[in-house]
Formats: structure tokens, C-alpha cells, sequence
């Protein structure tokens, strides 16, 4: 059922804009679905998915709508839906935004090195700055589940882990290098961008503090 409050009104302009080719019915009630999908995407994504698989129903021609779905998908741990979604966006639309989830797809689905296959892309090149950093943080997340955490670590030493800005994509690369450099053993090494990491998380989304507290139990 979908929340009496919603209208599909709600939904990004820009985002309705793409269901103009659907009858006027039809693109209100997969705007209804995205909207509540939105909604629930956080606490229950798997409810939310099957709200995109409705609007998947009424429109899969859609590249938003497939997007949606991927991106549910993903957040539900449904890897091999999401890529299916995902690849089919991408050809509807030619966008390249989300290869860094469907190569995290990839590592999810235990095939790393398809992720770092899809890390490779030449349209990567040309994702907005934040996106080339998850790319990055995933690709070395691959190069970790293939046993070379030497490699994953120098792959992150980027310019961008120095960076001044407060922002939730420093915090995310900051994190994921010190994660490394502890799993390669360089303990105080990993403290010090942990704690770097916890200065440039403003939206607290990671747990730095903790991990910081776990190595100074172990660095006494």
C-alpha cells in the first residue's frame, strides 16, 4: 500500500520529467512507487524494492525507474538484481553515474575482478569527483578480497586523502585507506587516518571514533 500522504508529487522534477512519456495514470502511480521506495529505502530496503519492481511493471522502458530499482536492489544486498538493473539503466540512458555500485555489485557477488574490470571503464574518467572516489574505494576493496592489501593501500595514496574539505567523500576515502593500513598490520599508521577520517566525517556516518578507541587498546 502506499502512505495516504503521498501524492508522486513529491518526487524530483527532474525525475518526473523522464516519466512524461507514460499516460498521465500510469506516471502517478510510478511516481507514488519511487516516492514511497525513497522512503523506505533506508530502514526497510527491501520493502522498497518491491515498491520499484511496481514501477518497474508500468515502465522498465525508464532509465530512473531502472535506476531505482538497482539501486534498492543494492541496498537490500540483492547484487545480481541490481546489476541486471543497473546495466540496463545504463543503456537506456548512456550514463555512466553508477558503475562504482555496480562494480561494488561485482565484489558483493564474489567476482573482483570483474569490479576492478568495470574500476577500468574509460567513462569513470568522467564521473563527478565523488564518484571517481567510491570507484577508487572500491576497486581497492577488490584488490583486498584478492589477497593484495600492499596494492590496495597505494592505491588510495591520492592527492584527495589530503584534502581540507569537510565532506562525507574524504571521510569515506580517509576511512577506507586506515582500514587497509591495519589490515596490512601498520597499526599506528591506520590510527592516525582514522582519526583523520573522524575529522572529516560531519554526518557521522562512519565509525572512526570506535576504531580509534580499538587500536588504542591494542597500541598499549
Amino acid at each position: 500500500m502506499i502512505d495516504d500522504d503521498i501524492t508522486g508529487d513529491e518526487l524530483d522534477p527532474d525525475v518526473a520529467a523522464e516519466l512524461g512519456s507514460l499516460s498521465k495514470g500510469a506516471a502517478r502511480a510510478v511516481a507514488k512507487h519511487l516516492v514511497m521506495a525513497g522512503r523506505l529505502l533506508d530502514d526497510d530496503p527491501d520493502l522498497a524494492y518491491r515498491y520499484t519492481m511496481e514501477a518497474r511493471r508500468r515502465a522498465a522502458r525508464i532509465g530512473v525507474v531502472r535506476e531505482a530499482a538497482g539501486v534498492a536492489a543494492y541496498m537490500a544486498g540483492r547484487y545480481a538484481e541490481a546489476l541486471a538493473e543497473l546495466r540496463a539503466a545504463r543503456r537506456i540512458t548512456g550514463s555512466a553515474e553508477y558503475l562504482p555500485v555496480m562494480a561494488d555489485c561485482e565484489r558483493g557477488l564474489g567476482r573482483p575482478r570483474r569490479a576492478l574490470d568495470l574500476a577500468s571503464d574509460p567513462a569513470s574518467t568522467g564521473l563527478p569527483l565523488e564518484s571517481r572516489i567510491e570507484m577508487l574505494i572500491v576497486a581497492a576493496g577488490a584488490r583486498r578480497d584478492l589477497g593484495d592489501i600492499e596494492a590496495a593501500v597505494v592505491s588510495l595514496q591520492v592527492p584527495e586523502l589530503r584534502s581540507q574539505a569537510k565532506a562525507q567523500w574524504v571521510a569515506r576515502l580517509r576511512y577506507a585507506y586506515a582500514d587497509l593500513l591495519e589490515a596490512a598490520g601498520r597499526r599506528e599508521e591506520a590510527r592516525r587516518w582514522f582519526v583523520r577520517a573522524l575529522d572529516a566525517d560531519v554526518a557521522d556516518e562512519t565509525d572512526a571514533a570506535e576504531r580509534v578507541t580499538q587500536l588504542d587498546d591494542r597500541l598499549v
